[in-house]
C-alpha cells in the first residue's frame, strides 16, 4: 500500500551545491514540494556519506557513488528497485547540472546504471467500492461536507492529492463544472467533473463561507495538508470495508472507469495531465484484466470445462480431418 511520505528531518547543514540545485528545480523546473523533499532526502544521504570521508559533492568519484548506493541498500535496508532508480536519477540529475554550470569538469554519475523497474498495475477500486468511499466519508458536520467534496473531486476529476491540496476557491467553476488545476511542472489544465462532485463542492462552499483562499480548510481555517487528505481517504476506505485506500487509487479508479465506459486514451491523458501517452496506456492493461475477470465470472461458456457432459469432444480422426480442411 502506498503511504504518505514522511517529513524530512534536517540533521546537518545542507551542501551549497545541493541547495543551488534544489533552487534550480524549484524556480526553473517548477518541481513540486513533494519532489523536492524526496530529492533532498536522497542527496542528503549522499552528502553525509561523502562528509564521513571528508569529501564534498564536487570531489565525489564514481567509486564513491557506487559505495554509497551499496551501503544504502545493505542489510535490512534493502530498497525496492523503484526507490533505487529514483535515487540514482536524482544523483545523475544533480551531477549533470553541476557539470553544465561549470562546477565539475566531468560527471561521475553519468555511468551509473538504472535498475530495471517492473511496471505494476495501478491499484484501483471497482465502481461500488469507489462509490462507497466517496459517498460515505467519515467525520460529521462541516468536516463531513468538506471530506465529501474532496473525495468527489479526487475521484470525479482524477486529481493528484497535491493538485487538490493546492486548489483555491477561484479555481472551481460550478456552473460549467470545471476546475483549473496546476499539475506537475507547473502546467495548468482545465478538468471537468460531474454533477455529484458539483453538488458536494457547492454544499462545502456554503458551509465554508464565501471568503477567497484555499478551497479545502482544516479546523483552524488554514489550508488542509496533503497528509490530512491521505488520512481522510484512508479512513473513508476503512469505514466502508475497502482496504488499502489512498488518494492515488481514486485517481487510478477515475481513469480505469473512464476507459471502461468508452473514453479514448487521449481524453484520459488530458484529464489526468499525463505528459506522455505511454503513462496513460498502462490503464489499458488494467481494464483488459478486469474485463477478463468479469467475462470469466459472468459468461456461461467461460465456465464450461472440456470434461463437461454438455460439451462432447469429437473423436481424434475427426479432429485431424477437420484441421486438414481449414
Amino acid at each position: 500500500m502506498e503511504s504518505c511520505p514522511p517529513e524530512p528531518v534536517p540533521s546537518e547543514p545542507i551542501d551549497p551545491d545541493l541547495l543551488d540545485w534544489l533552487n534550480h528545480l524549484r524556480a526553473e523546473r517548477a518541481c513540486s514540494p513533494h519532489t523536492l523533499r524526496a530529492y533532498q532526502g536522497d542527496l542528503d544521504g549522499l552528502v553525509s556519506y561523502l562528509r564521513s570521508r571528508s569529501l564534498s559533492l564536487r570531489q565525489a568519484e564514481l567509486a564513491h557513488l557506487r559505495g554509497w548506493l551499496a551501503q544504502a541498500g545493505a542489510g535490512r535496508r534493502r530498497h525496492a528497485p523503484a526507490t533505487v532508480a529514483r535515487r540514482i536519477a536524482a544523483v545523475r540529475s544533480c551531477f549533470a547540472w553541476m557539470q553544465r554550470t561549470g562546477r565539475l569538469d566531468t560527471d561521475p554519475a553519468a555511468r551509473l546504471q538504472l535498475p530495471k523497474v517492473p511496471r505494476r498495475a495501478p491499484r484501483f477500486f471497482d465502481v461500488d467500492e469507489a462509490a462507497a468511499i466517496v459517498e460515505h466519508p467519515t467525520q460529521d458536520g462541516w468536516a463531513l461536507l468538506r471530506n465529501r467534496a474532496l473525495l468527489e473531486l479526487l475521484y470525479g476529476a482524477g486529481l493528484r492529492v497535491g493538485e487538490a491540496q493546492a486548489l483555491g476557491t477561484e479555481a472551481v467553476d460550478l456552473a460549467q463544472r470545471l476546475v483549473r488545476v496546476r499539475g506537475k511542472g507547473g502546467k495548468e489544465r482545465i478538468v471537468p467533473f460531474g454533477p455529484p462532485a458539483a453538488e458536494a463542492v457547492e454544499a462545502w462552499l456554503e458551509a465554508r463561507g464565501a471568503q477567497p483562499g484555499a478551497l479545502f480548510l482544516n479546523r483552524h481555517g488554514a489550508r488542509l495538508s496533503a497528509r490530512s487528505m491521505w488520512t481522510i481517504v484512508r479512513d473513508a476506505g476503512a469505514a466502508n470495508g475497502v482496504a488499502g485506500s489512498h488518494p492515488h487509487a481514486l485517481r487510478h479508479s477515475c481513469a480505469t472507469h473512464m476507459l471502461g465506459a468508452g473514453a479514448d486514451l487521449r481524453a484520459i491523458q488530458e484529464q489526468l495531465g499525463h505528459e506522455n501517452l505511454s503513462t496513460t496506456q498502462r490503464y489499458t492493461h488494467v481494464d483488459a484484466a478486469h474485463l477478463l475477470r468479469v467475462y470469466r465470472d459472468a459468461h456461461p461458456h467461460a465456465r464450461l470445462e472440456p470434461a463437461d457432459a454438455s460439451v462432447e469432444s469429437p473423436p481424434p480422426d475427426r479432429v485431424s480431418s477437420s484441421r486438414t480442411r481449414d
